[in-house]
């Protein structure tokens, strides 16, 4: 399992930054979160091609650039969709988890009301990627 993980979280409402913050300091993660209030600045972030994420956290409702306008571009850079990519949402529209899956995520995940459940899936995010053949290589 890697020690840390670089993960860019892709989140515009405050609260639920503060709460992602929050778990991986309860959970004791040492992960590196970088922050991004909107698709826009989360390419920018991106342009530092040295120093890509291992994998990327995307709310869908967001200001700017939505979630899927981000995937859509993501997964069209050569560089860029190989990253794996975990939608953490509000949205339980079929619709959106369909088209996300066909843009190519690796995870669909709802945010789940209660503080307990979001830690509980939050661990299983990390559990699995901390592990998975594809981030250390």
């Amino acid at each position: 399992m890697l020690e840390s993980l670089k993960i860019l979280f892709i989140e515009d409402d405050t609260i639920e930054v503060m709460k992602f913050n929050r778990v991986i300091k309860t959970l004791g993660f040492n992960h590196r979160i970088v922050e991004a209030h909107n698709g826009e600045v989360a390419m920018e972030l991106l342009k530092d091609r040295s120093n890509l994420p291992d994998i990327i956290i995307l709310d869908l409702n967001m200001p700017k650039m939505n979630g899927i306008e981000f995937l859509i571009f993501l997964k069209n850079d050569k560089t860029f969709k190989y990253i794996p990519t975990i939608i953490l949402t509000t949205s339980s529209n079929h619709k959106d988890l369909k088209q996300c899956y066909e843009i190519g995520i690796a995870g669909y995940i709802l945010k789940p009301l209660k503080y307990e459940d979001y830690v509980s899936k939050i661990q299983k995010i990390f559990d699995y990627w901390g592990c998975n053949e594809l981030i250390s290589e």
